[in-house]
């Protein structure tokens, strides 16, 4: 049984709902690109570090909530406009941040398991 609770969206507004919803918890966010049909991201360092991040789960937090966001397509993904981009200021994916706090991983960062497990297990 894990000790965390995890929560999948697409899109900027409903991470904010799950942000929202889960706001008197500590969350922890995995930015990525979204998937196909496949399940298979267009972001060739998401696909790598999902495992890594899905393995680090292990070592979470008790009680927190793991929001597992899919940023859209890489065109969408791309403009500078982007509300992940101008209002998160997530500029990169894979991205794993813990939110309200300075503390994330960034693209190659995602893949080190040993920084995935040390952020995701911080109180």
């Amino acid at each position: 049984m894990a000790g965390y609770e995890e929560v999948r969206v697409s899109g900027f507004e409903e991470f904010n709902r799950a942000v929202e919803e889960h706001k008197d918890k500590t969350i922890f966010a995995y930015f990525s690109g979204s998937k196909d049909d496949e399940g298979k991201s267009w972001c060739p360092d998401c696909v790598k570090a999902e495992p890594v991040v899905q393995e680090a789960l292990k070592h979470a937090t008790k009680g927190c909530v793991f929001i597992y966001c899919q940023v859209g397509d890489r065109s969408s993904w791309k403009d500078p406009n982007n509300d992940f981009r101008k209002k998160l200021k997530v500029t990169a994916v894979p991205t794993l941040l813990k939110y309200g706090t300075p503390q994330k991983l960034v693209e190659s960062e995602c893949l080190q398991a040993n920084l995935v497990e040390m952020l995701l297990s911080e109180d």
